[in-house]
């Protein structure tokens, strides 16, 4: 986010929940880097960056935030970050607009990068968000990403010291609660594991964004993916489950094996019943149910449990009951941007598209199952 300020380190991940956070980079790459389906990171090594390093960054955020607010005092806006304001900033000074438009959008959030924070010792953890919230006092909510293995290697004491110093969440890609899919995608841990680690941070009191990605089982293991993941969130009780879809873009391992055929990806609709399964048995949780990634079919199966839990397996429900042929239809117009939802279907115009596409595809006789996971691999 911060990439045209000179001398400032950044990432190239962060999840799509803090698409308006400063993004303050700990470490670089990925400690364990060998999952099959990531694309992310590979031929880069993992390193942690120094402690001075980061707190150069920080203090040129400080000094930032106090030019852009210059500004909005000398403009007659008494410190506020308003469009006005953001607007000169991109005129006058561009290497500072990302700050801006941060300061814009509330300044209040941060996530500190890369793949995996946890992995500093915690003493300059916390000598970290101590100076963050020291030099930016507008700062809230601080989150980080967090493999389930390093934060094992913490104590819920760690991890409570981490709070108090300002930590707010932590985002956990858990991926499977599978033992047979997450030992086949490499991931370097077991669904035992993972449940231990998720407790770990809610018992520290920290809040919990656990991640699943649909179809990660393929066709083998459909039903296992499901299933134990369904039973591992049960366990941990996370604030946040939120899903994504696989695909297997060239840069990712498992590429090669679907291109094989050693790994058979579910098409839209088995992906879509196995959502289905995995809901049903998600069981006396409280957590909020977010679907919000460009990849996922269904955008609208949201809620939080246990209360919109019906809601939620009556959206699959009415995608289900479609005929076959409208279900390619609104997959089709899912994947090339002319439908959100499947209320988008009666939108005359978006739906002629659709349909001139779909009837392409039939008289060239390409497969629509086909092309739909071709037309995936350009959002990774």
């Amino acid at each position: 986010m911060f990439n045209n300020m000179p001398g400032y380190e950044q990432g190239p991940i962060r999840p799509p929940s803090e698409a308006n956070s400063l993004l303050v980079r700990l470490t670089r790459n990925c400690p364990w880097n060998r999952c099959l389906f990531c694309p992310v990171y590979k031929g880069e090594k993992f390193s942690r960056r120094s402690l001075d390093e980061i707190k150069g960054d920080i203090v040129k955020i400080e000094k930032a935030v106090e030019k852009i607010s210059n500004i909005s005092e000398a403009g007659g806006f008494g410190g506020e970050v308003n469009r006005q304001v953001a607007a000169q900033v991109q005129s006058e000074h561009p290497d500072l607009f990302q700050v801006a438009f941060w300061l814009y959008r509330g300044g209040e959030n941060v996530f500190l990068q890369d793949g995996d924070s946890i992995q500093l010792p915690v003493g300059q953890l916390v000598e970290i968000l101590g100076l963050l919230t020291e030099k930016v006092p507008s700062i809230k909510r601080v989150t980080t990403y967090a493999r389930s293995k390093t934060l094992l290697r913490r104590s819920v004491e760690d991890l409570t010291r981490l709070k108090k110093a300002g930590l707010s969440r932590i985002h956990v890609g858990m991926e499977s609660g599978s033992d047979e899919v997450l030992e086949y995608m490499n991931k370097g841990v077991t669904g035992v594991q993972q449940i231990d680690a998720g407790q770990r941070v809610k018992a520290a009191g920290l809040s919990l964004s656990e991640y699943i990605i649909l179809g990660l089982g393929g066709e083998q293991w459909w039903r296992e993916h499901a299933l134990d993941s369904a039973e591992a969130l049960n366990k941990i009780n996370p604030d946040f489950i939120r899903m994504r879809t696989l695909a297997a873009p060239k840069s990712s391992p498992l590429y090669e094996k679907v291109r094989q055929g050693e790994f058979k990806l579910l098409s839209d609709d088995d992906t879509i019943r196995e959502e289905k399964l995995f809901i049903e048995n998600l069981q006396g949780i409280e957590s909020t149910f977010y679907s919000d990634h460009i990849l996922n079919l269904l955008e609208d199966v949201n809620g939080k449990l246990p209360e919109d839990k019906q809601k939620m397996l009556e959206v699959i429900d009415r995608y289900l009951s479609m005929s076959s042929e409208d279900r390619e239809r609104f997959c089709l117009g899912r994947r090339t941007g002319y439908y959100r939802t499947m209320d988008d279907m009666q939108d005359e115009s978006s739906s002629r598209q659709v349909e001139r596409s779909y009837q392409q595809l039939l008289n060239k006789g390409v497969s629509v199952d086909s092309y739909i996971k071709d037309l995936m691999l350009r959002f990774i």
